[in-house]
C-alpha cells in the first residue's frame, strides 16, 4: 500500500479508492471524531466568548503566542495517543474545546458587530463539511475524489450566494467566500484520499486532526472576511 506522505495532492484530488471494510471502517471513524472536535469547539468558542478573562488575554500579542503554541501543542500530544483510542478522544475533544476559546476575541467583536456573522460563518463551514461527511457516509463501494470536489464546489457556490442575500456582502465578497469554502472542500477532500491511501499507516486520530485543522481554518477565515466588510475597524 503507498504512504499517505508519497501521494501527491493532483492524485489524491483526482483518485477514486475502493472501500474495503478496513478503508470504510476506518474513514467512519476519522469523520466520528471530527465531528466530535467541532462540537467540543462550538463550546470553546461559546464559552470562550462569554468570558470577559479569555476575551482580554487571547486579544494581546503574547496571548496570540500563546494561542499559537496551544493550537499546535494539542494535536501532537494527540498524535501520542494513537495507539489508546480512549486518550486519543479526549485530547481530540480538548483540542476542539481550546481551539475554540482561543478565537474568543474575534467571535466576541463578531458578536458585537452582529451576531447573524458567527451563525453565517459556522452555516457555511458546517453546510460544505457536511456535505462532504454525507458523501463519505452514503457511500458503499468507492470513494471518488473527483465527484466529491464537484459536490462540494457546487455546494461552495450555492452557500455563498446564499450567504450574499443574506447579509448583502458584494460581488466582491461573494468571490472571496466562495474561494474560502471551496478551498476548505479541496483540504477536506484531499485528506480523506490520503487517509484512504494508507489507512493503517495515517488513522482515524490523525486524520480527524487533519479534517477539524481544515475545518478551523475555514470557519476562522470566513468569519475573519466577513467581519472585514461589515466592520471598517476590523480592517
Amino acid at each position: 500500500m503507498e504512504a499517505a506522505a508519497s501521494i501527491s495532492a493532483y492524485e489524491c484530488a483526482t483518485r477514486t479508492f475502493p472501500l474495503d471494510d478496513g478503508r470504510a471502517a476506518t474513514l467512519k471513524a476519522t469523520y466520528l471524531l471530527f465531528g466530535i472536535s467541532v462540537l467540543s469547539a462550538a463550546l470553546g468558542g461559546y464559552v470562550g466568548s462569554q468570558t470577559e478573562l479569555f476575551i482580554q488575554f487571547f486579544a494581546t500579542f503574547v496571548g496570540a503566542i500563546v494561542a499559537l503554541v496551544l493550537l499546535n501543542a494539542i494535536p501532537a500530544v494527540a498524535l501520542a495517543f494513537v495507539k489508546s483510542p480512549g486518550a486519543g478522544l479526549v485530547v481530540l475533544a480538548v483540542d476542539g474545546f481550546v481551539s475554540g476559546i482561543v478565537i474568543s476575541p474575534v467571535l466576541w467583536l463578531a458578536r458585537q458587530t452582529d451576531p447573524r456573522l458567527i451563525w453565517a460563518a459556522f452555516a457555511l463551514t458546517a453546510t460544505v463539511f457536511g456535505t462532504v461527511t454525507v458523501y463519505v457516509h452514503g457511500r458503499r463501494r468507492e470513494f471518488s475524489a473527483p465527484a466529491a470536489l464537484r459536490l462540494g464546489l457546487f455546494v461552495s457556490l450555492a452557500v455563498a450566494l446564499l450567504l450574499n442575500q443574506y447579509l448583502e456582502i458584494g460581488v466582491l465578497g461573494f468571490f472571496l467566500s466562495a474561494g474560502l469554502i471551496a478551498f476548505g472542500v479541496f483540504v477536506l477532500v484531499i485528506n480523506t484520499s490520503r487517509l484512504l491511501a494508507s489507512p493503517e499507516e495515517v488513522g482515524a486520530i490523525p486524520g480527524a486532526l487533519m479534517l477539524f485543522a481544515g475545518a478551523f481554518n475555514v470557519f476562522v477565515g470566513v468569519l475573519n472576511l466577513l467581519l472585514r466588510i461589515t466592520n471598517p475597524r476590523h480592517r
